[in-house]
């Protein structure tokens, strides 16, 4: 008997017998299998959860909006840079929500029981807007594509810096994480400088447009080195890398490629916190609402889908 007649559809054979997978995950094993993910003595397990969020949820927010890129970027191979820079993200917030897990799973949401959604992608689909922790840089609309590559750039450059102190971390799981993202995000900033100098260099329209770009990204930057209190405590803990630590290296590669392209720092005021929160203590902009209603409504709808 051949193997597609033994089964009533030829897709009854895709699950193998195991219908517990949730049809809406990246994958059905354990990202973080084969990894210890003992949590290292004398760190708080909370703590340690919620700095890994605050680097996935960056990580997931920026990958949604470079998605929105796809089949709409000037040529198909920024289409598909874009498109190939938001799945490095992806793959990174995987990773680090599947470790926030790991380390406190009382921060993954509670659904209904034998629910088959893994905790990484109850994370993604599953929290309200208030429980992301990302920075509000990443969750504003994308603009145009000099808006895209001006936020790239001071997103990559910061997240380059803090990866590349990570790869010491105390906490395996986050060396791991960091090790691999090194590469990649040092081409998402190799990326996006290029256009950056490229646009600014380039006709009098493509200035005005990547200067009104870094004018749209530069008020929401300060967040990025603006020590939290979760920050400062898991780098003294020796697993984390608190902001302030890469500041003045973030800046001073900012410089040089401002330099290049003959651009000055925006003189801009900075989006400050509001009430006292921003977006590492879930306080965030309108953005996020509706990129949440969008990211998550098939995995609300149904919670339960299998396949």
């Amino acid at each position: 008997m051949d193997q597609v007649s033994e089964h009533d559809s030829v897709y009854d054979g895709l699950l193998g017998g195991d219908d517990s997978r949730w049809a809406f995950g990246t994958s059905f094993e354990d990202p973080l299998a084969g990894v210890d993910t003992t949590v290292p003595d004398g760190v708080d397990t909370a703590a340690l959860a919620a700095y890994c969020l605050m680097l996935g949820d960056d990580a997931l927010i920026a990958s949604h909006r470079l998605s929105e890129w796809c089949s709409s970027a000037p040529d198909l191979e920024d289409d598909i840079a874009l498109a190939n820079i938001a799945l490095d993200l992806l793959g990174q917030a995987r990773l680090l929500l599947a470790r926030a897990a790991a380390a406190d799973p009382t921060v993954v949401p509670a659904l209904p029981e034998g629910s088959p959604v893994p905790p990484e992608d109850a994370l993604a689909f599953f929290r309200p807007e208030g429980r992301f922790r990302n920075v509000r840089l990443v969750e504003q609309a994308n603009g145009d594509f000099a808006v895209t590559v001006a936020r790239l750039m001071v997103l990559s450059t910061w997240r380059l810096a803090l990866m590349e102190r990570l790869v010491d971390s105390r906490d395996a799981v986050l060396a791991a994480i960091a090790a691999k993202a090194v590469k990649e995000v040092a081409y998402h900033r190799d990326y996006a400088a290029r256009w950056v100098v490229t646009l600014a260099l380039g006709t009098d329209e493509s200035r005005r447009r990547v200067e009104a770009g870094l004018r749209t990204v530069w008020p929401w930057r300060w967040e990025l080195v603006d020590d939290h209190v979760v920050e400062t405590e898991v780098d003294a803990a020796g697993v984390g890398v608190a902001p302030s630590r890469v500041a003045d290296e973030v800046d001073a590669l900012l410089d040089q490629v401002l330099g290049v392209a003959r651009l000055e720092r925006p003189e801009v005021k900075d989006v400050g916190p509001h009430g006292g929160r921003a977006g590492r203590d879930g306080r965030h902009t309108e953005a996020l609402g509706r990129l949440l209603a969008e990211m998550q409504v098939v995995a609300r709808e149904h919670p339960r889908g299998r396949w």
